[in-house]
């Protein structure tokens, strides 16, 4: 740990939660989705197999202890994964990391576009809180956008497609909300996690968020800086036709419901998900 470093994107706590915070739901014998504050991580692996399990995301800043103490509820008494698997580096998916590696000596993978955000080489764009929205894209200006440093403790995902220590699993390259945001699907019963890529609540309403009302959106506004490219990514996940999603934001889905949802919102992303307004909405739309 002599090396790695945090920023306000872990060390700066976030008052926001919702009704979920908490909570935790098992999609699968091996698919866990746990809520911290107002986001999902995932637990990947069945409690039956002892310690074999992978981490995806690490939650809010100030998380590492709720995250912990998840993890040995579900696993038994000190549990740690095999690694912990990033499916971008938002302050919000990474917010708890450098606690869990004070406790936990595993290695952490991301894409290798998103290494920059997480060696401490690239800030992240600022929150655009005139984004149209509601209050959380409007208080998005608090929201930390800093860069973290993990030296030697963070590698590329294998370029094949391979996840470490997910046998079965494999990664998707899903950009638009970050330029190396991934997506997990596992073919064999087309379970899917889509960390920010799509949502299911509309994250810059503050209600919405606080009651985890169930609604399928993009990625969360405020912090998209290329909406062409995040279209052509729900696309390329729709194209996989998911059985289950764990989502970064709002309860997971499944069957008829994530389905036809879905196919929407890959039709429709342009009356969806794009802003009308903001700072990172540009002039033109993918083509059809």
């Amino acid at each position: 740990m002599d090396h790695v470093e945090g920023s306000a994107s872990t060390n700066k706590y976030i008052p926001v939660s919702s009704v979920t915070s908490g909570e935790g739901i098992e999609l699968a014998p091996d698919i866990y989705s746990y809520t911290n504050q107002i986001v999902n991580l995932c637990f990947i692996g069945n409690p039956e197999n002892g310690q074999d399990w992978v981490l995806v995301d690490a939650g809010m800043p100030d998380s590492a202890e709720k995250i912990i103490f998840e993890a040995e509820e579900r696993f038994g008494k000190g549990a740690r994964p095999k690694a912990i698997i990033l499916t971008h580096a938002h302050f919000d998916h990474i917010g708890g990391i450098i606690g869990l590696l004070k406790k936990w000596d595993v290695p952490v993978y991301a894409h290798r576009l998103e290494l920059p955000y997480v060696t401490g080489k690239k800030d992240y764009q600022e929150p655009d809180p005139s984004v149209e929205g509601g209050m959380v894209a409007k208080m998005s200006f608090l929201f930390p956008h800093e860069s973290i440093d993990l030296d030697q403790r963070v590698t590329a995902l294998p370029g094949d497609g391979s996840v470490p220590e997910m046998p079965g699993w494999r990664w998707v390259h899903t950009p638009g909300h970050t330029d190396g945001h991934i997506s997990l699907f596992r073919d064999s019963d087309k379970a899917l996690i889509a960390g920010d890529a799509f949502i299911t609540v509309r994250q810059e309403d503050l209600y919405s968020v606080i009651i985890q009302e169930l609604e399928i959106s993009g990625p969360p506004r405020y912090f998209t800086p290329n909406w062409m490219t995040a279209w052509q990514s729900v696309k390329k996940l729709e194209s996989l036709h998911p059985a289950m999603a764990v989502t970064g934001h709002g309860r997971p889905v499944k069957g008829e419901w994530l389905s036809q949802n879905l196919t929407r919102l890959a039709r429709d992303f342009d009356k969806i998900a794009i802003p009308d307004y903001g700072k990172y909405v540009g002039d033109q739309l993918p083509e059809q």
